[in-house]
């Protein structure tokens, strides 16, 4: 026993020296400070360092709490004594631990040699701490008790909400869900409550309803059974834009002007230098790149194209922002995201305030693919009149007719408006306009798609609750990989969204209420266009079609 003991006492993992131990404070209950010690009402953050005023005071006992007399009275006693000293240290703080799995709120003074009796302080060994207990003192801020046991008690009752049992609510379970048998109208009894909230707590709590999770049946009075989700508004609400932020969103916009300028000249391959074009173009191509000096004469009339693209992107982003502003909800700037086939693969907008309903998240996410479609099909609708009218322009631009095989429903306009002839050749005049409103329309429709936080994935959420959204993205993801949807851009939009957009939006206030029949059935005739612009014609359809010439290829 007594070597066991010498062993266990002399493990680093079990016990500070008794030259070091270091106390925390006892946490002590009162009205106006949660379990922790700390204000109700203060703000914390992620970073540990604001969580530091947690711990208000350590101490280093040179002689384990009795001074410098006892230092020296413990100095002299036999190491046999001081051995059994730290095991029964070592024990206590083990069966402590046992008892409340973390740092306990009361402890007896002790009369054991070498550790310290102060009632006021907590002394703990390094094996004793509880990583669970640490990592939530370095989380976000969790939902005060008090302020739980008091909403059971005022709030729920058998008029409203039966209340039958609590769950972990939030990302890291930092808030309360509460789940049980709704009482009346849900709408009428969420505002209720809302109101109740914050005429007990403020502006200190965010309320959530939701749908019950793992719940097998629906709620009696139609619809789906729900539950009142509790979070800190400073965990719930997205947080403001950085200085980083704004920097980068430059920067990007910056590069989407050149890629939508390289788009620009691009189209003028039929009359680019010959070295340029074979050395982009064959990748069996040799020797010293040219001179890219030769480009600059193309960059003016590159132009057309390029503010076209601009235009219908920027527009896309304002018809976000009016229909956020008619909302009262806040919106980051645009992240454009540059692409070199189609000028730009549209922005990332995120949503800077807390959505109150599912309505909101569907009308903001479809404003802008509407407002960019628009714009779009303008642009691509007069560029085909003008292509089929060469009297009356002289900026038409000769491309390969294969192109127009990259989409099944602008491939079948174009050859209804330019004609069978026109389209069954080897290269077609078109005016500039019908490439910018070719990519538009593109663009719009890959961010239409139905996964992630795209603008399809935000409105089907929306619009079915995103419940729906998985078997969805599920599909989406498995007709881009098997190259169903847009063809050679499949693979880098799948990358793209799984890189930046594959994270489903956060849940409304009111995550529950129905969005009308109107708005499901302007999602699915948006989602069925979507499907008829991105599936690319074959070989075999574009032959019968007349679209494109299939023998030169």
């Amino acid at each position: 026993m007594a070597a066991a003991a010498a062993a266990l006492a002399s493990s680093p993992l079990v016990h500070l020296t008794a030259a070091a131990r270091v106390r925390l404070p006892k946490p002590r209950a009162s009205p106006s400070c949660s379990r922790w010690g700390c204000p109700r009402g203060a703000y914390l953050d992620w970073r540990p360092l604001r969580r530091c005023d947690r711990m208000r005071r350590f101490s280093v006992d040179e002689g384990g709490g009795g001074g410098e007399a006892d230092g020296e009275k413990r100095s002299e006693e036999e190491p046999a004594a001081a051995v059994e000293a730290k095991a029964g240290a070592a024990e206590e703080v083990a069966s402590e631990r046992s008892r409340s799995g973390s740092f306990s709120s009361s402890s007896s003074p002790s009369s054991t040699p070498g550790v310290s009796s102060e009632p006021s302080l907590l002394s703990f060994s390094v094996d004793s701490i509880d990583t669970v207990k640490l990592l939530e003192l370095l989380g976000p801020e969790k939902v005060d008790p008090d302020d739980v046991k008091a909403i059971k008690e005022k709030f729920f009752g058998y008029t409203t909400f039966w209340l039958t049992r609590e769950e972990p609510f939030g990302d890291l379970g930092e808030g309360v869900l509460f789940v049980g048998n709704l009482r009346g109208n849900k709408e009428e009894i969420f505002g209720k409550l809302q109101r109740q909230l914050h005429e007990l707590t403020g502006d200190k709590y965010n309320l959530f309803m939701v749908e019950e999770p793992n719940s097998e049946e629906d709620d009696p009075r139609g619809g789906p059974r729900v539950s009142f989700g509790l979070l800190r508004r400073e965990v719930s609400e997205p947080g403001p834009t950085t200085l980083w932020q704004y920097v980068i969103s430059m920067l990007l916009f910056l590069l989407t002007v050149f890629s939508c300028i390289e788009l620009g000249i691009a189209s003028k391959i039929s009359s680019l230098p010959p070295d340029i074009v074979s050395y982009f173009t064959d990748p069996n191509a040799t020797g010293p790149p040219p001179d890219m000096q030769l480009l600059l004469p193309f960059v003016e009339s590159a132009l057309p194209v390029a503010y076209g693209v601009l235009a219908i992107q920027l527009f896309h982003e304002v018809g976000h922002f009016l229909a956020a502003y008619a909302k009262n909800v806040k919106l980051s700037i645009p992240f454009f995201i540059p692409n070199f086939t189609l000028g730009t693969f549209g922005s990332i907008t995120q949503f800077k305030s807390i959505l109150p309903d599912r309505k909101t998240m569907f009308d903001i996410s479809m404003a802008g693919p509407l407002a960019g479609a628009a714009l779009s099909f303008s642009m691509f609708s007069v560029g085909l009149w003008l292509s089929s009218n060469p009297a009356a322009t002289s900026d038409l631009v000769q491309v390969p007719s294969n192109l127009f095989q990259g989409s099944l429903l602008l491939g079948l306009l174009s050859r209804a408006i330019l004609g069978y002839s026109a389209l069954h050749a080897a290269t077609v005049l078109i005016h500039p306009l019908v490439i910018a409103g070719w990519c538009g329309l593109t663009t719009t429709a890959f961010n239409m798609l139905p996964v992630g936080c795209l603008d399809g994935g935000r409105a089907l959420q929306g619009a079915f609750g995103k419940s729906a959204l998985f078997g969805f993205g599920l599909t989406t993801y498995s007709l881009l990989g098997l190259g169903v949807l847009g063809g050679p851009l499949s693979l880098p939009w799948g990358l793209y969204v799984l890189l930046c957009q594959r994270t489903p939006e956060k849940p409304c206030l009111d995550d529950v209420s129905d969005v009308g029949t109107w708005r499901r059935s302007a999602l699915i005739v948006s989602v069925f266009l979507v499907v008829l612009i991105l599936i690319p014609v074959w070989d075999e359809l574009a032959e019968d079609l007349g679209v494109g010439l299939v023998s030169t290829f």
